[in-house]
């Protein structure tokens, strides 16, 4: 295959990604080299690592869209709109746009089965919980009008979203109907946001 121009920038990165994502649904993600990625997608694998510093982050794409999400809650927000509030408008925003963030987009049970069946994936997903953790725990702590525990609300917040996601890419993989699976997402998003307003209940 002929080589594109590798200056392409965003076009060049969104071609890449793309030949990869494909790759890797239809072969798995183990199977699938950098080597091959660039082979198909017209570019050297230089120019891959130049745009995707690791193998597993041309597959899991959206950690500076998660970043925007959680800085954007909490630097946003109009007056008077707490964090808590701020991050569950935005997270029934990304739920109603279906986007991947939400883990209720059409395509999530392919993508969460490619990474439940790679151990490097899943081990960066967790590199990535982590990371996001420690980046809402220090924008709480920058923002003045934020007087509580920084690092415990950072915690118990990307613990319950993850656990949410998790629970429905259960389902999905189990071959569960798409409609009620995300009908039960919402559900359980509310009850995550009820939760860490006023606790659980006894």
């Amino acid at each position: 295959m002929p080589r594109t121009s590798e200056r392409g920038g965003p076009q060049t990165r969104a071609r890449i990604r793309e030949v990869a994502n494909r790759l890797f649904l239809e072969r798995g993600y183990d199977a699938v080299t950098v080597a091959e990625v660039a082979r198909e997608a017209g570019v050297s694998s230089v120019t891959v690592f130049n745009h995707f510093p690791r193998k597993e982050d041309l597959f899991l794409d959206r950690t500076s869209d998660a970043v925007d999400f959680l800085r954007s809650a909490v630097r946003d927000r109009a007056t008077g709109v707490d964090v808590l509030e701020s991050l569950r408008t935005e997270s029934v925003r990304l739920f109603d746009a279906r986007h991947p963030l939400s883990g209720v987009d059409e395509r999530s049970a392919p993508f969460f089965r490619t990474v439940a069946e790679s151990p490097a994936l899943v081990a960066r997903a967790r590199e990535i919980s982590s990371e996001l953790q420690r980046i809402l725990a220090e924008e709480l702590e920058r923002d003045p009008s934020f007087d509580d525990d920084a690092p415990l609300l950072a915690a118990l917040f990307l613990a319950g979203y993850s656990s949410v996601m998790v629970s429905t890419a259960t389902r999905l993989l189990a071959g569960g109907p798409y409609a009620a699976v995300v009908k039960d997402h919402r559900i359980r998003l509310d009850r995550l946001f009820d939760t860490l307003r006023n606790g659980i209940r006894r």
